[in-house]
Protein backbone atom coordinates (compact mmCIF):
# COMPACT_ATOMS: atom_id res chain seq x y z
CA UNK A 1 0.00 0.00 0.00
CA UNK A 2 1.08 3.43 -0.59
CA UNK A 3 2.41 4.15 3.04
CA UNK A 4 3.13 8.35 2.12
CA UNK A 5 -0.32 8.09 1.75
CA UNK A 6 -1.81 6.70 5.09
CA UNK A 7 0.71 8.40 7.46
CA UNK A 8 0.13 12.37 4.94
CA UNK A 9 -4.12 11.42 6.29
CA UNK A 10 -3.18 10.46 9.80
CA UNK A 11 -1.11 13.91 9.93
CA UNK A 12 -4.76 15.10 8.78
CA UNK A 13 -7.01 13.86 11.00
CA UNK A 14 -4.62 14.82 13.93
CA UNK A 15 -4.61 18.40 12.46
CA UNK A 16 -8.60 17.99 12.47
CA UNK A 17 -8.63 16.58 16.09
CA UNK A 18 -6.42 19.38 17.36
CA UNK A 19 -8.67 22.23 15.40
CA UNK A 20 -12.28 20.36 16.73
CA UNK A 21 -10.27 20.70 20.70
CA UNK A 22 -9.47 24.30 20.09
CA UNK A 23 -13.32 25.58 19.24
CA UNK A 24 -14.56 27.72 21.68
CA UNK A 25 -17.83 26.91 23.89
CA UNK A 26 -19.80 29.10 21.46
CA UNK A 27 -19.15 25.83 18.66
CA UNK A 28 -19.76 23.40 21.05
CA UNK A 29 -23.40 24.45 21.32
CA UNK A 30 -24.32 24.25 17.64
CA UNK A 31 -23.41 20.52 18.33
CA UNK A 32 -26.58 18.81 16.50
CA UNK A 33 -28.86 16.82 19.02
CA UNK A 34 -30.41 13.09 17.56
CA UNK A 35 -30.05 11.87 14.24
CA UNK A 36 -27.91 14.00 11.89
CA UNK A 37 -30.14 15.50 9.26
CA UNK A 38 -28.60 18.21 6.85
CA UNK A 39 -25.25 17.44 5.06
CA UNK A 40 -23.04 19.93 7.59
CA UNK A 41 -24.27 17.91 10.13
CA UNK A 42 -23.73 14.68 8.90
CA UNK A 43 -20.13 15.57 8.31
CA UNK A 44 -19.86 17.00 12.17
CA UNK A 45 -21.23 13.51 13.14
CA UNK A 46 -18.40 12.22 11.03
CA UNK A 47 -15.56 13.91 12.47
CA UNK A 48 -16.98 11.74 15.88
CA UNK A 49 -16.41 8.56 13.61
CA UNK A 50 -13.31 9.66 12.39
CA UNK A 51 -11.84 10.10 16.09
CA UNK A 52 -13.58 6.90 17.31
CA UNK A 53 -11.54 4.63 14.79
CA UNK A 54 -8.54 7.06 15.67
CA UNK A 55 -8.64 5.75 19.20
CA UNK A 56 -9.41 2.44 18.58
CA UNK A 57 -5.66 1.57 18.48
CA UNK A 58 -5.43 2.78 22.83
CA UNK A 59 -7.67 -0.20 23.39
CA UNK A 60 -9.72 2.43 25.87
CA UNK A 61 -11.24 0.92 29.23
CA UNK A 62 -14.57 2.82 29.80
CA UNK A 63 -12.60 5.28 32.61
CA UNK A 64 -10.11 6.08 29.95
CA UNK A 65 -12.75 7.19 27.69
CA UNK A 66 -14.26 9.54 30.29
CA UNK A 67 -10.75 10.89 30.38
CA UNK A 68 -10.95 11.35 26.54
CA UNK A 69 -14.44 12.90 26.67
CA UNK A 70 -12.93 15.37 30.28
CA UNK A 71 -10.04 16.28 28.02
CA UNK A 72 -12.64 17.40 25.21
CA UNK A 73 -15.21 19.07 26.86
CA UNK A 74 -12.33 21.04 28.71
CA UNK A 75 -10.60 22.11 25.22
CA UNK A 76 -14.23 22.88 23.58
CA UNK A 77 -15.42 24.77 26.67
CA UNK A 78 -12.00 27.15 27.37
CA UNK A 79 -11.54 25.63 30.57
CA UNK A 80 -7.79 25.53 31.76
CA UNK A 81 -5.68 22.41 30.66
CA UNK A 82 -5.03 19.30 33.15
CA UNK A 83 -2.04 18.56 32.00
CA UNK A 84 0.59 20.21 29.57
CA UNK A 85 -0.59 19.55 26.19
CA UNK A 86 2.45 19.71 24.63
CA UNK A 87 4.46 17.05 26.70
CA UNK A 88 1.72 14.57 26.67
CA UNK A 89 1.05 14.79 22.65
CA UNK A 90 4.12 13.55 22.77
CA UNK A 91 3.47 10.81 25.42
CA UNK A 92 -0.32 10.05 23.62
CA UNK A 93 1.52 8.74 20.63
CA UNK A 94 4.06 6.46 22.52
CA UNK A 95 1.23 5.22 24.58
CA UNK A 96 -0.44 4.19 21.20
CA UNK A 97 2.42 2.30 19.87
CA UNK A 98 2.83 0.39 23.44
CA UNK A 99 -0.60 -0.64 23.26
CA UNK A 100 -0.65 -1.23 19.22
CA UNK A 101 2.52 -3.70 20.19
CA UNK A 102 1.25 -5.10 23.16
CA UNK A 103 -1.55 -6.64 22.09
CA UNK A 104 0.58 -7.50 18.89
CA UNK A 105 2.66 -9.51 21.38
CA UNK A 106 -0.62 -11.43 22.84
CA UNK A 107 -1.43 -13.04 19.39
CA UNK A 108 2.25 -14.36 18.75
CA UNK A 109 2.15 -18.17 20.51
CA UNK A 110 -1.03 -18.29 18.63
CA UNK A 111 0.74 -17.27 15.08
CA UNK A 112 1.96 -21.42 14.39
CA UNK A 113 -1.26 -23.38 14.81
CA UNK A 114 -3.26 -20.42 13.03
CA UNK A 115 -0.68 -20.42 9.90
CA UNK A 116 -0.60 -24.51 9.98
CA UNK A 117 -4.62 -24.36 10.72
CA UNK A 118 -4.81 -22.13 7.57
CA UNK A 119 -2.37 -23.89 5.13
CA UNK A 120 -4.55 -27.30 5.72
CA UNK A 121 -7.69 -25.79 4.72
CA UNK A 122 -8.90 -26.78 1.25
CA UNK A 123 -7.32 -24.96 -1.90
CA UNK A 124 -5.27 -22.97 0.03
CA UNK A 125 -1.28 -22.80 -1.10
CA UNK A 126 1.24 -22.31 0.98
CA UNK A 127 4.52 -20.23 -1.64
CA UNK A 128 8.03 -20.53 -1.18
CA UNK A 129 7.98 -16.92 0.21
CA UNK A 130 5.72 -17.99 3.10
CA UNK A 131 2.65 -16.49 1.74
CA UNK A 132 -0.59 -18.33 2.29
CA UNK A 133 -2.67 -18.09 -0.59
CA UNK A 134 -6.71 -19.35 -1.11
CA UNK A 135 -8.31 -18.48 -3.87
CA UNK A 136 -12.15 -17.69 -3.52
CA UNK A 137 -13.02 -16.80 -6.64
CA UNK A 138 -11.67 -17.04 -10.29
CA UNK A 139 -11.16 -14.37 -12.09
CA UNK A 140 -11.86 -13.92 -16.12
CA UNK A 141 -9.90 -11.02 -16.76
CA UNK A 142 -5.97 -9.77 -17.17
CA UNK A 143 -3.50 -11.62 -14.89
CA UNK A 144 -1.48 -8.71 -13.08
CA UNK A 145 2.14 -8.11 -13.53
CA UNK A 146 4.30 -6.37 -11.96
CA UNK A 147 4.75 -3.51 -13.74
CA UNK A 148 1.02 -3.17 -14.16
CA UNK A 149 -1.10 -0.69 -12.65
CA UNK A 150 -3.74 -2.30 -10.01
CA UNK A 151 -6.96 -1.75 -8.55
CA UNK A 152 -7.96 -3.49 -5.29
CA UNK A 153 -10.74 -4.01 -2.71
CA UNK A 154 -9.49 -5.28 0.41
CA UNK A 155 -10.47 -5.65 4.33
CA UNK A 156 -7.21 -6.74 6.68
CA UNK A 157 -7.14 -7.73 9.88
CA UNK A 158 -4.63 -9.39 12.93
CA UNK A 159 -5.53 -12.92 13.30
CA UNK A 160 -7.73 -12.58 16.24
CA UNK A 161 -9.96 -10.85 13.23
CA UNK A 162 -9.10 -6.97 14.36
CA UNK A 163 -9.78 -5.18 11.57
CA UNK A 164 -6.66 -3.03 10.35
CA UNK A 165 -7.54 -1.17 7.28
CA UNK A 166 -10.51 -1.40 4.87
CA UNK A 167 -11.34 -0.15 1.22
CA UNK A 168 -14.92 -0.91 1.81
CA UNK A 169 -15.61 1.38 4.42
CA UNK A 170 -13.49 4.19 2.56
CA UNK A 171 -15.96 3.24 -0.36
CA UNK A 172 -13.37 2.82 -3.17
CA UNK A 173 -10.96 0.63 -4.31
CA UNK A 174 -7.26 1.66 -4.01
CA UNK A 175 -4.85 2.10 -6.93
CA UNK A 176 -1.39 1.39 -7.06
CA UNK A 177 1.14 -0.37 -9.12
CA UNK A 178 1.91 -3.88 -7.86
CA UNK A 179 5.73 -3.63 -7.79
CA UNK A 180 5.39 -1.07 -5.03
CA UNK A 181 2.83 -2.74 -3.17
CA UNK A 182 3.37 -4.60 0.28
CA UNK A 183 5.17 -7.96 -0.77
CA UNK A 184 2.64 -10.27 0.39
CA UNK A 185 0.22 -8.14 -1.53
CA UNK A 186 2.79 -7.77 -4.62
CA UNK A 187 2.93 -11.59 -4.57
CA UNK A 188 -0.69 -12.11 -4.26
CA UNK A 189 -2.18 -10.40 -6.96
CA UNK A 190 0.34 -11.97 -9.54
CA UNK A 191 -1.14 -15.52 -9.01
CA UNK A 192 -5.07 -13.56 -10.00
CA UNK A 193 -6.78 -12.31 -12.32
CA UNK A 194 -9.16 -9.04 -13.03
CA UNK A 195 -12.45 -10.16 -10.85
CA UNK A 196 -10.53 -12.61 -9.02
CA UNK A 197 -10.69 -12.84 -4.73
CA UNK A 198 -8.61 -14.51 -2.53
CA UNK A 199 -7.80 -14.45 1.29
CA UNK A 200 -3.92 -14.12 2.03
CA UNK A 201 -2.28 -14.77 5.11
CA UNK A 202 0.85 -12.70 5.25
CA UNK A 203 3.58 -13.28 7.54
CA UNK A 204 5.35 -10.79 9.30
CA UNK A 205 8.52 -10.47 6.74
CA UNK A 206 6.18 -10.27 4.00
CA UNK A 207 3.88 -7.49 5.65
CA UNK A 208 5.33 -4.51 7.62
CA UNK A 209 7.99 -6.65 9.70
CA UNK A 210 9.33 -5.84 12.71
CA UNK A 211 8.27 -2.37 13.28
CA UNK A 212 4.81 -1.99 12.45
CA UNK A 213 3.02 1.02 11.51
CA UNK A 214 -0.14 2.94 12.64
CA UNK A 215 -2.19 0.58 13.99
CA UNK A 216 -0.79 -2.60 12.83
CA UNK A 217 1.58 -3.54 15.85
CA UNK A 218 5.49 -5.21 15.34
CA UNK A 219 5.91 -8.90 13.84
CA UNK A 220 2.25 -8.72 12.67
CA UNK A 221 0.92 -11.71 10.60
CA UNK A 222 -1.99 -10.10 8.92
CA UNK A 223 -5.17 -11.72 7.30
CA UNK A 224 -6.60 -10.36 3.69
CA UNK A 225 -9.13 -10.42 2.09
CA UNK A 226 -8.18 -9.17 -1.01
CA UNK A 227 -10.41 -8.69 -4.68
CA UNK A 228 -8.72 -7.99 -8.01
CA UNK A 229 -10.58 -4.92 -9.24
CA UNK A 230 -9.20 -3.66 -12.49
CA UNK A 231 -5.73 -4.14 -14.06
CA UNK A 232 -4.43 -1.67 -16.09
CA UNK A 233 -2.05 -2.96 -18.56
Amino acid sequence: MNMTKVMAMKRILIAALLLLMALPAAAAKKKPAGKPLTEEQKTIYAIGLVFARQLEIFDLTPSELNLVKRGLDDATKGREPLVDFAAYSKKSKELASARRDEHGKKLLPKVPAFMAAEAAKAGAVKTESGLIFQSVRAGDGAQAAPSDRIKVNYRSTLIDGKEMASTYKVGKPEEFFVNEAMKCLSEAVQLMKQGGRARLICPPDLALGKEGSGVIPADATLVYDVELVEVKK
